[in-house]
This record gives C-alpha cells, structure tokens and sequence, in this order.
C-alpha cells in the first residue's frame, strides 16, 4: 500500500485559494492597464500637435497597441486559467495531475497555482 495523498487537505486548498485570489486581483489590475493603454483613454498630451516624426511615432503607437492588444489577451487567459483553478478547488479535483492522476507538488502549485499537469507529465509533453 503506497502512502501517496489522492487530494490536498481543506487547509492547504485555502493557502491555494487565498494565493489564487490575490494573482486574480493583481492580474486583474495589469489587466485593466493593458487596456487602458491600448484605447488612449488617459492621454491628454500635446503629441498629436507637435509635428515632428510624426509618422515614425505613429508607426510606433500601432505597435505598441498591436503588442498591449497581445498582452492583454494573454492575461485574459490567465484569469481565466486561475478562475479554473478555483473551480477544482470546489470540486475536489485541484492539484490532481490530468495525466498520472497524482498529486502535483505543492511547490509548483504555489509558483503555478493553475498548473493542471505534474512535472513528470510536462516533461513528457
């Protein structure tokens, strides 16, 4: 008979929870910044009057969206990652690997509290 835990105890899923919740809040911030930066909506500036490289900082401006556009879809989906974590907290099934069926290490859960896959399984990926 093998002493291997099959799920996390009450205690250990609220440490996962309260970690998951305050990445949720502060993704959510970066989140909000990303899109405030891609929509212009704080910019009160004189850019648009000055007349100089004005072309070159367009280009530049395009970018920067097109690359906050990127960034922002990627938080998205990590919220979205973490917010599925939270539902297999409820569900009993967090920390449980989707491949072996074992427990992934409580170390990885704290730096990737969304991680659905072991070490083992990702390094067979």
């Amino acid at each position: 008979m093998s002493d291997v835990k099959l799920k996390y105890s009450e205690q250990d899923l609220q440490e996962f929870k309260a970690i998951i919740d305050k990445k949720i809040a502060r993704a959510q911030e970066d989140l909000e910044l990303l899109r405030s930066s891609y929509k212009n909506d704080a910019n009160n500036g004189t850019d648009d009057t000055s007349p100089s490289f004005k072309s070159f900082d367009e280009g530049s401006d395009v970018m920067s969206k097109e690359a906050n556009v990127q960034l922002a879809i990627r938080q998205e989906k990590f919220i979205r990652d973490l917010k599925n974590a939270l539902l297999r907290i409820e569900n009993g099934t967090y920390g449980i690997c989707r491949v072996t069926g074992k427990l992934i290490q409580k170390e990885r859960l704290k730096l990737v509290p969304h991680a659905t896959l072991s070490i083992e399984a990702k390094r067979r990926q």
